[in-house]
């Protein structure tokens, strides 16, 4: 197990670099370049002066190699917009973006996973059609569509919920206050969870529950319940938590759609403004962020593979 792991987060440097390379070539190799030189009360000489101080004037390779050098020294640089460290940057955003997509992940296995076993449970029943139909119409509804309705419908018509943001501004901190902000651009990420988890949780248990260890259990005379939880469940979840581990590095990159439409000041918000902006150091930091997330979200949902499934072996 320990020479598995070893293994993966060497394969993960390997691959955090490729992906800094990458993501560095195609933001440089982009037209134009970064919204503060597009100022029209700049001159040329100003621009060229600031062109030369940012570094934009060097090769790519030379670009490139001096950024690796800061960010091996844990400094991504500096934002070109707000002059601010983007590692301070990450640091105040990150927390936003999990409180919302953390909370909505959370919301989503807890309802998906009952829905799923009730779904496999009463299959080709009314409640399974039922459940499958919205289901299905999780799936289909665009997110930026139904977070433009929720607001229509609770912030103007209603105007019971706020429109955006996280906190009402000029207002001290209420746990109320923060609910009501947290509470549209949750459901609109639990929607889209939601579908997704109970249609493969449905089909997990549909399958395990045609396996011949859950006949013999049965035939031994194990209450229904104890059957479903510790037999049938158990290994119906495999293919869940690949879904999971999917849906997990959202909660660091922020869900962009969602954070843009409610006005939450989330890393996904944060990576769109930059990437409008050609905020070059922006990028790359919340791009490395959101890839070691993703590597590291893959080791531990394999790893989870051989707890839950004692017959799957790391090697």
């Amino acid at each position: 197990m320990a020479a598995y792991v070893v293994r993966r987060l060497l394969q993960a440097v390997v691959l955090l670099f490729l992906v800094s390379v990458l993501t560095f070539l195609l933001i440089h190799s982009a037209p134009g370049g970064p919204a503060l030189l597009a100022n029209p009360e700049l001159s040329r000489e100003q621009i060229q002066q600031m062109t030369e101080q940012l570094g934009l004037d060097d090769p790519l390779p030379v670009q490139y190699l001096r950024w690796l050098g800061n960010v091996a020294r844990g400094d991504f640089g500096s934002s070109y917009n707000t002059v601010q460290p983007v590692t301070r940057l990450i640091a105040e955003r990150l927390p936003n973006t999990v409180m919302l997509t953390g909370l909505a992940l959370v919301l989503s296995i807890l309802v998906a996973v009952p829905l799923g076993v009730l779904s496999a449970l009463k299959r080709n029943s009314a409640i399974d059609r039922i459940i499958a139909g919205f289901s299905f119409i999780g799936v289909s509804i665009p997110v930026f569509w139904l977070g433009i309705m929720l607001i229509i419908v609770f912030a103007v018509q209603l105007k019971v919920l706020p429109a955006g943001g996280m906190y009402t501004l000029g207002a001290e901190f209420s746990l109320v206050d923060r609910l009501k902000h947290l509470l549209l651009p949750s459901l609109v990420l639990v929607v889209a969870n939601l579908a997704e988890l109970t249609r493969y949780t449905r089909s997990g248990m549909i399958n395990v529950l045609g396996e011949d260890y859950i006949r013999t259990a049965r035939a031994k005379g194990l209450p229904n319940r104890v059957v479903l939880t510790r037999h049938a469940l158990r290994n119906a979840l495999i293919p869940v938590i690949t879904i999971i581990g999917v849906l997990l590095p959202r909660a660091v990159s922020g869900a962009a759609i969602t954070e843009t439409v409610f006005s939450w000041p989330g890393m996904g918000r944060l990576a769109v403004e930059a990437a409008m902006t050609r905020d070059y150091p922006v990028v790359l930091g919340a791009t490395l962020t959101v890839a070691l997330v993703v590597v590291l979200s893959s080791l531990v949902t394999d790893l989870l593979y051989a707890y839950i499934d004692p017959r799957i072996r790391l090697s």
